[in-house]
This record gives C-alpha cells, sequence and structure tokens, in this order.
C-alpha cells in the first residue's frame, strides 16, 4: 500500500473516493487489528495514511516527528513517510474548522459540550479553545474530573451550554438508530456538530434540526481534512475550493431519492425512471418485504394482519435507509411510523408525489385500498402526513416521466445549496 486510510472498521469510508478525486494515487482501506499497528508503522511500507477511529492516539510512540499542533493534541490523523522518517500530523482540526465555520458558528465566550474523550475529543476541545469559547469541557461515561464530566453532570449542570461537538462513534453506520445523548435538557444550544458522516444525518442531528438548532454532520468535515492530508501527502498546496468542489457532487451522489405517496400513484413508476437517469438502484420497500418473508404485502396482511405487516415493513425501511446514493421507492403506509421517517431522513430526501385521488386506481393487490371507498379512506387518513413528512412535494404532475422530471430539478437545486 503507498496511500490509504488505516482504523478497526472501515466499511463505512468514504475518504478513498474523496482522496482518489483529489489526487491521482490509489488510495486504499486497511484495517488493522489493536496488536497490529505497531508493526505496520515498523515495517514503513507505504508513503501516506490517513489514520481513524480507534488509533489516533496508538500511532503516536510509533512516530519520529509530530508536528507541534497535533503534539499539542495528543492526536494524529496523517503519517506521512519521507525517506524513512515517520511524520505525524492533525488534519481533523483543519477539517472542523472548516465545518464550524461553514456552519458560521460562533464560539466567543461560548460554553462547548464535546460528547467523547478520544482522539477527535481532543482536537474538537483544542478548536473550541482556540475559537474562543469560555468553557470547554469534554463528557464521557465515566467522567474523570477537570475538565471530563459525565453525562449526568452535563445534563444537570450543564443545561445552558451553547454548542455540542459529538466525536464518538454513536449513530455511526450501521448502528444508525442511537444517538450520544438526548437534547431535551440543552435548552441553550445554538448549534450541534456532528463529526460522524455516515449516515449523512445522525439521529443526533435530525433531533437538533426538529428544535430548530443547526446541525450538521460531519461529511464536509471529511472532505475537508481529507484536503489538508493531500498537500501533506504531496507536499503540494490544494486549490481553495477544492473541499467546495468535492463536498456538493459527493453529498448529491451520496443523497438518497426517497419517494412516499399513496398506493397506486406511481412511485414505482417513478423511481424507475430516476434510478435509470442517474444510474442508482431502485429499493422498492414493498419488494423488500417479500424478499424477507416471501409473502408479497396483501398476503402478509391477509395471514398475519396489518400490525405484522408494518413491523416487517419497518425493518425494511430501516435497512433500505441505511444505504447511500439510491432511489427508494416506499409502500404507502410506510408515513404511519415516525420511526421510518426518521431512518429515511438519515440518508435521503424526501419527495411526496401528491395526485390527485380521481387519478390513482384502487386495487385488489392492495387490500387496504382494494376499492374506491377503502381508497379514499386511507387518502384523508394519509395526505396531512404525507404532507408534514416531505421535503418535498411534487404536485398533481399528470405522468411518472415529469413527476421524475420535477424531482430531478428540485434535487440538484437542493444538493447544489444544501448545508453540510
Amino acid at each position: 500500500m503507498e496511500y490509504g486510510i488505516i482504523g478497526e472498521h472501515l466499511p463505512h469510508s468514504f475518504s478513498k473516493e474523496i482522496h482518489e478525486q483529489l489526487a491521482d494515487y490509489t488510495y486504499e482501506l486497511h484495517e488493522l487489528r489493536p496488536q497490529e499497528v505497531e508493526g505496520f508503522l515498523r515495517r514503513r511500507d507505504f508513503k501516506a495514511v490517513n489514520v481513524t477511529i480507534p488509533y489516533k492516539q496508538a500511532v503516536i510512540p510509533g512516530l519520529d516527528v509530530v508536528d507541534e499542533r497535533a503534539a499539542a493534541i495528543g492526536a494524529v490523523n496523517t503519517v506521512v513517510n519521507r525517506g524513512g522518517r515517520l511524520y505525524g500530523y492533525n488534519t481533523d482540526y483543519d477539517g472542523l474548522r472548516a465545518l464550524i465555520d461553514r456552519q458560521g458558528l460562533d464560539y466567543t465566550g461560548a460554553t462547548v459540550l464535546v460528547l467523547g474523550t478520544g482522539g477527535t475529543s481532543k482536537t474538537a476541545a483544542r478548536l473550541a479553545k482556540d475559537l474562543g469559547a469560555g468553557t470547554v469541557l469534554r463528557v464521557s461515561r465515566q467522567g474523570s474530573g477537570g475538565d471530563v464530566i459525565g453525562y449526568e453532570q452535563a445534563r444537570t449542570g450543564y443545561a445552558g451550554a451553547d454548542f455540542l461537538i459529538n466525536t464518538t462513534p454513536v449513530g455511526m453506520y450501521p448502528r444508525t438508530e442511537s444517538a450520544p445523548l438526548d437534547l431535551t435538557p440543552f435548552t441553550a444550544l445554538r448549534g450541534v456538530t456532528d463529526v460522524v458522516y455516515n449516515p449523512l444525518r445522525t439521529r443526533l442531528v435530525q433531533a437538533a434540526m426538529d428544535r430548530g438548532i443547526p446541525a450538521s454532520g460531519g461529511l464536509y468535515m471529511l472532505v475537508a481534512q481529507a484536503v489538508a492530508a493531500v498537500e501533506h501527502f504531496l507536499q503540494a498546496p490544494q486549490s481553495p475550493d477544492a473541499a467546495e468542489r468535492i463536498f456538493l457532487p459527493l453529498l448529491r451522489s451520496k443523497t438518497n431519492i426517497v419517494l412516499t405517496g399513496m398506493p397506486g400513484c406511481g412511485k414505482s413508476a417513478v423511481g424507475r425512471i430516476l434510478a435509470k437517469e442517474l444510474g442508482r438502484e431502485l429499493l422498492d420497500t414493498d419488494a423488500v418485504v417479500t424478499e424477507m418473508t416471501g409473502l408479497t404485502p396483501a398476503q402478509l396482511i391477509e395471514e398475519r394482519g396489518e400490525p405484522a405487516f408494518r413491523d416487517v415493513e419497518g425493518q425494511a425501511v430501516a435497512d433500505c435507509a441505511k444505504r447511500t446514493g439510491c432511489i427508494i421507492a416506499t409502500g404507502g403506509g410506510a408515513v404511519l411510523r415516525p420511526e421510518n421517517i426518521a431512518a429515511l431522513r438519515q440518508n435521503g430526501t424526501i419527495f411526496f408525489r401528491d395526485r390527485d385521488l380521481e387519478d390513482i386506481k384502487p386495487s385488489g393487490d392492495r387490500p387496504l385500498s382494494k376499492d374506491r371507498e377503502a381508497l379514499r379512506r386511507r387518502y384523508e387518513e394519509r395526505y396531512g402526513i404525507y404532507c408534514v413528512t416531505a421535503d418535498h412535494i411534487i404536485r398533481h404532475t399528470s405522468t411518472a416521466a415529469a413527476a421524475a422530471a420535477a424531482i430531478l430539478e428540485v434535487f440538484h437545486e437542493l444538493t447544489d445549496h444544501q448545508r453540510p
């Protein structure tokens, strides 16, 4: 391996595609067990590597030179081999600063809580102080005194904190259902930053956004730190717009297009057009239910009842929602469970195909909307939910092609201007 990244578990990493857009080299994902790190560094059989969880502190004893800032932080995420001597740097600092600047957050005099006590938490704490924060505390499960407190102390003693930075892996793919803490007690928050980038919006970020708090996941940080790392790898400056140039197309490529709407409104047909146009995989949650159970949704409802079907559908939605860069066509009732919407929003933009009821045909294949009266009841029950759970409503397009075109226009505009 010449260039790449080392860590314990790397299936979720986006680093390969970012680096290979920034520079003309092959970038490899190299998983190491804890006992293998020392030997990897000792062999020095690489030109440059990034370092991720949980080795940002463990690599330091194996380095010949540690950059002053990285040494002060106590964490290294970039190692360069120059003539057999290993140089360590911290480009997470550059990436996190770029993200906080992009969020427009002002830390001057603020109280900042940093969740976690690993290498990235040290980076975040140092950056917060450099940005003028008045109080910076790291939060761990146990707490150990000084500037490291426990979660209960954070909830009871620092509920008035201004900003929160999550540096723990809680909520990261594939365990995307969790959040490191409940934001309810923190009524004064002015910004939340999560270094986790997969999913694009963790449950923590979603909770903040639901409360009207500016919040962002870590994708822009990942890109910006990669730009800084490449400068060390190649000893050559990158263009000032490199991070933005890589970030926006990457965000678009990773964001799912999620289709919701009434049974029979043509979500699957629209999905097929979008999949072909964008070269993406189409995931139909009804089809996934059938793969999981061997029964169609109609058969499942008839044999086991609607609640059992909704349980299976929820698992199908959760599995699809963890993917990135897909088209997801949901069943007509998927919006009925809030947990489905939360899962879909982690990586997706939700489009409701709003068609007039008279343009939707009932079907015997759909036991909950098998005739015109049943369809009307479902429409009345669900229409408001479709509207409030959608990020964008595609109204009254007469054909699947027209709906797909309208979605593409909105999707490109959203991702061209979307915050990280």
